[in-house]
């Protein structure tokens, strides 16, 4: 008998886009049958603006559409705090498998969620085994409370428990990005299917299956255990349709305004992985810019990892279509800095996320400033802002998302004491600036970097 494995992860701002939704629900459905599991690996409840408007119930159409085998906790699946991803997880059709998170000296929401589960099906036993990141509640600030233990040593019991039940294959459900790599080389499973970091990716490690289907919904993997081991990465045409789940998401739009058309956008801005977290973009420019003018700040920051990739902006640009640019809850900050720490910022712009792994290209959007950062060695050549070179007894205002003030992910350079004054959501002043001046960013030179651009 076959067996597989039909794997969706980070939904995330997909939820936004009840055409794209219904197109990967009729996908996986129409490539689902008695061999076949349904799988996913985190942040499948938000970010999106209507994730943001329902605190992530947007998703149950989907859901139920599927009624997928396991799913497990991503860091966004936190954005609305610990107590509403239980919720979540408990409202969902699915069971919700985790098996190092904690809370209180126990396992989190242990009265709705499990560490595992074994399945039958199509004449295989197969255990699925959840695991978040690790590092979560340093991500995500509304973590807090829950800690996030090393994947590895709750997956090699959890996988020997599965073993000694009868399993003939495991299988990780794990929203640990780059880290399924390790897990794959240190523990008896035999896929590892994964999240969190957003490229397509297919690999063996250790004789196992390594398997990210990107973000959005805009591909899902297909991996074969049995008879032959094989995976396919699927990409999400039209031929198949959920048409309730488009209805679905279409009336919660509507419910919340989100499908007001705000502007209309004659020059596409491309929305690509690559535009999100290229040195500088149009679309990177456009969030910025928008930032720096709500809060009347001399310079703003938007870090890569806060803009999501999507369809281009085009056409008639709606509410949901803005706020999903950067869809959080964060406030709109403004930090007060000398130059010489307004330096350290522009000086992290292009290093916030190299610890994780991500590729050298990452790096964080600016507004106002400009910099020339040199690869090679690592450092800041030049900074300027409104066109003059940072003076180290000035002081600057910098607009950011109150992210970067509460967490050090991107930004050491400045915190919560630093800040002078609020303005309101974040997301909000994208919409507020495309109502009054337009969508129109160009790329300005604003982030030279000579070793990748050359």
């Amino acid at each position: 008998m076959s067996l597989r494995l039909l794997h969706y992860s980070d939904l995330e701002t997909a939820l936004d886009d009840p055409d794209r939704c219904a197109r990967l629900a009729g996908a996986i459905e129409a490539r689902h049958d008695d061999d076949a599991l349904i799988v996913g690996t985190g942040d499948n409840t938000a970010p999106g603006a209507l994730p943001l408007a329902t605190a992530g119930r947007a998703a149950m159409p989907f859901f139920h559409a599927l009624a997928p085998d396991a799913d497990t906790f991503g860091n966004h699946d936190f954005d609305f705090g610990p107590e509403t991803a239980r919720e979540l997880a408990a409202e969902a059709p699915q069971p919700y498998l985790c098996a190092n998170a904690f809370v209180d000296g126990g396992r989190f929401a242990a009265d709705v969620t499990e560490p595992s589960r074994l399945v039958e099906t199509a004449g295989h036993r197969v255990g699925i085994v959840g695991v978040a990141h690790p590092e979560t509640a340093g991500i995500n600030p509304a973590a807090e409370g829950v800690t996030f233990a090393d994947p590895v040593p709750a997956l090699r019991e959890e996988a020997a428990a599965l073993r000694d039940r009868g399993a003939e294959f495991v299988v990780v459900a794990s929203h640990c990005g780059k880290r399924d790599d390790r897990i794959a080389r240190e523990t008896d499973v035999d896929v590892v299917l994964g999240g969190h970091v957003h490229d397509v990716h297919v690999e063996t490690v250790a004789d196992t299956f390594v398997v990210r289907p990107g973000r959005a919904g805009r591909y899902f993997s297909e991996v074969e255990l049995a008879p032959t081991r094989d995976v396919t990465i699927h990409e999400v045409d039209g031929d198949h349709r959920d048409e309730a789940v488009a209805a679905a998401l279409r009336e919660r739009l509507a419910e919340h305004g989100l499908n007001e058309v705000v502007a209309t956008v004659d020059d596409p801005v491309p929305l690509t992985e690559e535009a999100a977290t290229v040195a500088e973009s149009r679309a990177g420019n456009l969030v910025a810019d928008a930032i720096r003018w709500r809060a009347d700040a001399d310079a703003a920051i938007s870090p890569t990892g806060a803009l999501r990739s999507g369809d281009p902006l085009a056409g008639d640009v709606t509410v949901a279509d803005l706020q999903g640019l950067a869809p959080y809850d964060d406030e709109l900050a403004v930090v007060s800095l000398p130059g010489d720490r307004l330096r350290e910022a522009l000086a992290e712009l292009p290093v916030g996320y190299h610890h994780d792994d991500f590729p050298a290209r990452f790096c964080s959007h600016v507004s106002g400033a400009s910099i020339v950062w040199d690869d090679a060695a690592g450092e800041l050549r030049e900074a300027t802002v409104g066109g003059e070179p940072v003076d180290p007894g000035a002081e600057y205002t910098l607009a950011v998302a109150d992210y970067l003030v509460e967490t050090d992910h991107v930004s050491a350079a400045f915190g919560e004491p630093d800040v002078v004054a609020r303005h309101g959501v974040a997301r909000d002043a994208i919409v507020e600036y495309a109502r009054e001046e337009g969508i129109a960013p160009e790329i300005e030179g604003r982030i030279e970097r000579p070793e990748l651009d050359g």
